[in-house]
């Protein structure tokens, strides 16, 4: 069947996130501000929009898991789904169209989103026109998806309360506040608290984070010490390639990690220059 990608909430999503990072390596100030408050208006938490983009998410993201649980999940994500209200999100799609096409440009619906064949193949589940047969096979090759292990899971982190989350929040600038550097810490924060919002808030501190970096790790490579050691700006090349590979892919524990370790090496140079 036909799909339209404009009507896929995630692929929108998707693609306003794809456009942002542009927008942030552009230095594209109005750009950019214009992304982020569609973002935030129509997808933040408690949404219509965000209430449908998790039910994608539910989908596309689960890997690993017995059939019979992953069974449970899809039929699970379809009752809920069949509960929005068809016509609001329709509403709201609408809306956030109207006002990419105002604000931001047709290119952002050109955007290249990897997982685009498997958002198209969920809309299609949740869509209740499909034809039985259509829809079962469908189904049969999601759970084949979802029942495939993938080594880049992260445990699964419960929400906590407010009162919770400050309470840590202090505890841990108490502990490592002249342990990390600023940078560092605002990283960590922002990984720690991107549940709240659906992850924008990480991905908007990275797409800056990251820019930032790489232009730092390029003046590492003029510094006499690193540009005349010949495996010293071998590494530094490196971790160029590294950061670019960043801008492509979500954070998970491995990237924050090796983030973590060149925005050190960073301040290490810039001091030691």
């Amino acid at each position: 069947m036909k799909h339209n990608k404009k009507r896929n909430t995630a692929f929108l999503y998707e693609a306003l996130v794809q456009e942002l990072t542009k927008a942030v390596i552009e230095k594209n100030v109005s750009k950019k501000s214009s992304i982020i408050s569609i973002l935030k208006e129509h997808f933040s938490k408690g949404s219509i929009l965000n209430k449908e983009l998790n039910l994608y998410k539910t989908l596309n993201e689960t890997k690993g898991l017995e059939r019979k649980i992953c069974e449970k999940i899809l039929y699970e994500a379809r009752v809920q789904y069949s509960s929005l209200p068809s016509q609001l999100i329709f509403k709201e799609q609408s809306k956030v169209i109207n006002k990419i096409n105002k604000s931001v440009g047709h290119s952002v619906f050109s955007n290249f989103v990897s997982n685009y064949k498997d958002l198209a193949s969920i809309a299609q589940i949740f869509n209740a026109d499909l034809p039985v047969k259509e829809r079962v096979l469908l189904e049969e090759s999601m759970i084949d998806v979802m029942t495939q292990n993938d080594t880049s899971l992260q445990e699964d982190m419960k929400p906590i309360d407010h009162l919770a989350y400050n309470t840590f929040i202090k505890k841990f600038n108490s502990k490592y506040s002249d342990v990390l550097l600023k940078e560092q810490k605002d990283l960590l924060t922002n990984y720690l608290i991107s549940f709240d919002d659906n992850g924008l808030s990480l991905k908007v501190f990275l797409n800056e984070e990251i820019e930032r970096v790489k232009q730092k790790v390029e003046e590492c490579l003029i510094i006499k010490e690193i540009k005349q050691d010949e495996m010293m700006s071998s590494k530094t090349a490196r971790i160029l390639e590294k950061l670019e590979m960043f801008k492509k892919k979500e954070c998970d524990q491995k990237m924050l990690e090796e983030l973590l370790k060149i925005q050190y090496f960073v301040n290490e140079a810039q001091q030691n220059d």
